[in-house]
């Protein structure tokens, strides 16, 4: 041992042992702290369930509105012609616009057909002035006859002259009626009123009375009609259920029926249901449906695809839960979460229906009453004991089925 070593073993005990109730303290201090932390056994018990907003289903009579393909078509339209032959001096139209019957679209050259109008006013005149001659010779056999001066066949003569002079007057007054016809059509009209296409002559073509192509085509686009089909399985479907009383019949000519284009846009005027074929395509198995919508701003073109949305029945006691509330699990099976008398959250399977609006109905696993979880759903798990709270939409009010309901 070293001489200043001695003195020192005490000193460096007492440091060892505060060193260890250092090193304690620092223990008891992290144990403390995990403790806070975690939260006592008191303290986890008095936490309350998580909240979550749900809606409690209620049966309610929905709408069947089928989403259909169809087209666009004109409610009525004819191919210009002409009806006198000659060559076309002005085209009067303009190309694309709106035209009423009776307006003029062409004019053919009148020249021709004035000379057959004068020629025929001719020969009336020639025909009225024999049949004057007929009648003042036929008056005068009839004024001798009475005298016993004329023979009785000098006046059957005079009668029969007579009554051939009248059908010479007629057949003449024919010919000029039927050359002013002629002269008329050499002006071509509109058949109906509507919207004109392109020109299909120019000036100076050669047009005949018996031309096979249209001068023009002529659309009436105010209202119009759509042409959509429907499977005939699913029309059958849909006329059983109302036999058996699961759905109820819209009212006769009441069928709500609306158009949607092809990038979704809702055409803002409804139209009504015409018909539906009474046969099947048999290349398709498809029936053919017809409405009829207002088109006063020429939205709807001939030939523009859209969907049709038409209500085919009612049905009385719908079950339906907005779609955020659907879960999917790994397989795909819808489900959703529905909250028991006791508060406890059950993950149940369901079947879905279809969708209306952004609700859907449910057709199997659900019943009348039940509350389901709409929103609050991602911080709980099966069993686990819920607060419900009513939902309520972005406007601040509580849904009820009636607001909620599509269509």
């Amino acid at each position: 041992m070293f001489p200043w070593t001695i003195g020192m073993e005490p000193l460096m005990n007492r440091i060892a042992v505060a060193a260890r109730a250092v090193g304690v303290g620092i223990a008891l201090a992290g144990l403390a702290a995990c403790t806070e932390s975690h939260g006592s056994p008191g303290t986890a018990a008095s936490a309350s369930p998580p909240e979550v907003s749900v809606v409690q289903v209620e049966p309610e009579r929905m709408p069947i509105i089928n989403d259909l393909p169809g087209r666009v078509a004109p409610t009525r339209i004819a191919e210009v012609r002409p009806r006198a032959s000659g060559i076309v001096i002005r085209r009067v139209f303009e190309q694309g616009s709106l035209v009423k019957q009776g307006d003029v679209l062409y004019r053919i050259d009148p020249a021709p057909f004035q000379v057959q109008v004068e020629s025929a006013q001719a020969t009336l005149k020639r025909a009225q002035a024999a049949q004057l001659l007929a009648r003042q010779q036929a008056d005068r056999q009839k004024q001798l006859k009475a005298h016993n001066i004329a023979s009785d066949q000098d006046l059957d003569s005079a009668i029969a002259q007579l009554a051939q002079a009248d059908a010479d007057v007629a057949a003449a007054r024919a010919g000029l009626d039927s050359a002013q016809l002629n002269l008329q059509y050499t002006d071509v009209r509109a058949p109906i009123a509507g919207r004109i296409g392109r020109a299909m002559i120019t000036e100076g073509a050669l047009v005949s009375a018996n031309e096979t192509d249209p001068l023009a085509t002529i659309q009436q686009l105010d209202p119009v009609y759509a042409d959509f089909t429907q499977s005939s399985h699913d029309l059958l479907a849909l006329r059983q259920a109302l036999k058996k009383g699961l759905l109820e019949s819209p009212t006769p000519g009441q069928a709500s029926v609306h158009l949607l284009f092809d990038d979704g846009t809702k055409y803002d005027r409804p139209g009504r249901l015409l018909f539906s074929e009474s046969t099947v395509d048999e290349t398709t198995g498809q029936i053919t449906m017809r409405a009829e919508f207002p088109n006063p701003d020429g939205d709807l073109l001939p030939g523009m695809y859209v969907r049709v949305e038409i209500e085919q029945g009612v049905e009385q006691a719908a079950l339906a839960v907005p779609d955020q509330a659907i879960q999917r699990d790994s397989t795909g099976r819808a489900q959703l979460y529905v909250v028991g008398s006791d508060n406890i959250a059950q993950l149940r399977d369901v079947e879905l229906g279809r969708t209306e609006g952004q609700r859907t109905i449910v057709t199997r696993g659900l019943k009348s009453g039940e509350q389901v979880i709409v929103e609050g759903f991602q911080k709980i798990q099966p069993g686990a004991k819920v607060t419900p709270q009513a939902w309520k939409t972005t406007s601040g009010s509580t849904p009820s089925p009636d607001r909620m309901s599509a269509g």
